[in-house]
């Protein structure tokens, strides 16, 4: 190892990008085994590795971090770079975590994504695969394996639900900020636009769900969360234009 480097390559930096986003912050620390391993892949230090996933901390305002002074131009540049245009950089950033870290273990939540037919469309399928498996990681440890309105905490039942639906933005794909973590139930709701959260993070429902609720004990229980307040994640807060969004154009109220 190499300890004695210091310019970080774009393709090092991009892997510390996709350990932060899939790591408890809690975890964020030189003794964390895929920090070890990965500081051992690239060549670095554990403590360095871990510093700079928290200079990415430091550059979330939602976290609230003050006093670090080593965050570099290039780690500024690769955060907005990945918040304007995630699935872009989503996609680099699995490809090299695959490419150093192979497993048979493929994330796919392909709810809304019908994918293509017919062997020439073989890469789009895996690069649809490769966002969808970065974003639910994201969503979902930013939320605490959660969901959102219920506060369930059992990962076969939650979904990374797209705010923006991903046919409508490709740069947003991956974009934590457009995704919410909800169980089955309430994230087919959210997605055929009979749920959604107003301006205060609280829950709302469209009529049509109302009309057809019927004297149910589960009924009631989806009739209960109305008005119930969004519990905000840890990080990666969600983007109150992109709720404004499906407020306004997916929302059946």
């Amino acid at each position: 190892m190499n300890a004695a480097r210091s310019n970080w390559q774009r393709n090092e930096s991009l892997l510390v990008l996709h350990l932060y986003c899939r790591t408890p912050f809690g975890k964020l620390h030189r003794n964390n085994p895929e920090i070890i391993q990965l500081a051992d892949v690239i060549g670095r230090t554990p403590s360095a590795v871990a510093m700079k996933a928290v200079n990415f901390a430091h550059l979330d305002p939602n976290l609230n971090r003050q006093g670090l002074s080593s965050v570099s131009k290039s780690d500024r540049a690769l955060w907005e770079e990945f918040l304007e245009d995630s699935n872009s950089i989503a996609l680099v950033a699995e490809k090299l975590y695959e490419d150093r870290f192979p497993s048979d273990e493929m994330v796919s939540e392909i709810n809304e994504v019908a994918l293509p037919d017919g062997p020439s469309e073989a890469r789009r399928e895996v690069s649809v695969r490769r966002v969808q498996g970065f974003f639910r990681r994201a969503v979902l440890t930013s939320y605490e394996q959660r969901c959102a309105i219920s506060g369930l905490k059992l990962p076969q039942l939650l979904v990374a639900s797209h705010i923006i639906p991903w046919r409508k933005s490709v740069e947003r794909r991956a974009d934590p900020r457009n995704g919410i973590a909800l169980n089955n139930l309430y994230d087919r709701a959210f997605d055929e636009g009979l749920l959604t959260f107003d301006e205060n993070w609280k829950v709302c429902l469209a009529n049509d769900l109302r009309d057809h609720i019927v004297d149910s004990e589960l009924s009631k229980r989806i009739l209960d969360i109305e008005g119930r307040e969004l519990q905000m994640p840890r990080r990666f807060y969600p983007d109150p234009a992109a709720m404004d969004y499906h407020r306004q154009r997916v929302f059946k109220g």
